[in-house]
């Protein structure tokens, strides 16, 4: 039986690969902005309605989806890896706690290097907490997911139901005299951070480097202690859903479609009531912090799990196709290409590249999607006819096996394309 383990699923490499390109639509204003123009099309400057319906847009479709799509998915492959190695007679939680110690360190330096963004620190250090739990029996796995998923942003929302009321206050003119002098108050500082942010922007490498070594050293670390609540549960999530045979097409396809439809429809509908209240009130920045992080927790689960459940539908078809088969090479290449987004638009947005920060707003940052998407598909599938993974995944997997491994396609006809 061990045997029989698949060296890949490919369907888990073609979900990757829309998750990559999907997590570029979300993080691509905070390469093109401040921290807080991930929140809101009004600042680092005041957006248009084309940028407010960008920003719209992109919370309904993408907004937390892609981010639990592939933490889904992350879960999926620490359990695929374990049993692959396993089978090969090795020690399989041994080799993945190495494996999350090195993308650690990864994470670390994509974020000291490169970008405040990085989501691979986040995965390695909550990852060895999911993988705590990972012999525990499947219906027990989904309900502790589900209900510590649950609880965590009901306690979140809780804590910033304070914020909404004050936001709406100010905005239909009922605020008090004290509710809007914070409320002044905190433009002022979001503005302020927003200068400062630009100015550090604007610098070339070394002295951005500098800024976040000395300025936010721990950052990476609390971020990741702070969506414990989300990454945790979706990791346990995965591994129940992989090991229950989802994403091998195991599912009865009636289960999957009742799944796609409704996880879809009602995940959307809440995600559109949502940004349309954010709307009425100008997309305030407390109220979108707490949408993003909490309100919207719910909405983000139902959509995933419906757009898993229509990607393991239409997967066998979609494979076979031009489009899935690039898809499928961005997948597998999935870490080479988050970095590779990273540098990028780094260096299109940057000081020590182009220096626009600051100067696209939300809905000219859709080219920059495009083009980030064009890149991911373009390269991805002519690096694999030549070379057994892609050259991060290589680094990761050589240092990993603590064994140089191969790199070089002998027959450039080997790889399935």
């Amino acid at each position: 039986m061990a045997e029989a383990l698949p060296a890949r699923i490919r369907t888990l490499d073609l979900i990757r690969g829309i998750a990559v390109l999907g997590i570029l639509t979300v993080n691509i204003a905070g390469f093109a902005g401040t921290t807080a123009s991930t929140l809101t099309p009004h600042l680092p400057h005041a957006g248009s309605w084309a940028d407010a319906f960008t920003f719209a847009a992109i919370f309904v479709v993408f907004e937390g989806k892609m981010r639990l799509l592939f933490t889904l998915l992350f879960g999926a492959s620490m359990l695929l890896f374990i049993e692959r190695a396993d089978a090969q007679g090795r020690d399989g939680a041994a080799l993945q706690l190495r494996r999350l110690g090195l993308l650690a360190v990864f994470g670390y330096l994509h974020y000291a290097l490169l970008w405040w963004g990085d989501i691979l620190l986040i995965y390695a250090v909550l990852g060895l907490v999911a993988l705590a739990f990972r012999e525990m029996e499947i219906k027990r796995l989904v309900i502790a997911a589900l209900a510590f998923y649950l609880v965590w942003h009901l306690i979140g929302m809780a804590s910033t139901w304070s914020d909404l009321v004050h936001d709406v206050a100010v905005q239909n003119g009922s605020a008090s005299a004290k509710q809007l002098a914070a409320h002044n108050q905190n433009l002022g500082a979001l503005a302020d951070q927003a200068t400062r942010e630009l100015a550090t922007y604007q610098l070339g490498w070394l002295g951005q480097i500098r800024a976040k070594l000395f300025d936010g050293t721990f950052a990476p670390f609390q971020i990741a202690l702070s969506s414990i609540g989300e990454t945790v549960p979706t990791m346990l999530l995965g591994m129940a859903l992989y090991r229950s045979g989802f994403f091998a097409g195991a599912w009865p396809d009636r289960y999957l479609r009742l799944i796609a439809f409704w996880g879809l429809l009602l995940g959307a509908a809440l995600s559109a009531g949502l940004i349309a209240h954010a709307w009425q009130i100008g997309f305030a920045v407390p109220t979108m912090f707490a949408y993003i992080l909490y309100w919207g927790a719910v909405p983000h689960l139902l959509m995933v799990l419906g757009y898993a459940a229509l990607l393991i539908r239409i997967a066998p078809r979609l494979i076979g196709t031009l489009l899935g088969r690039r898809l499928e090479a961005a997948g597998r290449m999935a870490f080479s290409n988050y970095i590779g987004t990273s540098v990028l638009m780094c260096a299109i947005f940057y000081g020590w590249g182009l220096g626009l920060v600051g100067q696209i707003g939300h809905a000219g940052q859709i080219l920059l999607v495009l083009l980030g998407w064009v890149v991911m598909l373009g390269w991805s599938t002519p690096w694999l006819a030549r070379f057994h993974q892609g050259p991060l995944e290589w680094i990761w997997r050589s240092l990993t096996e603590w064994q140089v491994q191969p790199f070089v396609r002998r027959w450039t006809s080997a790889v399935h394309m």
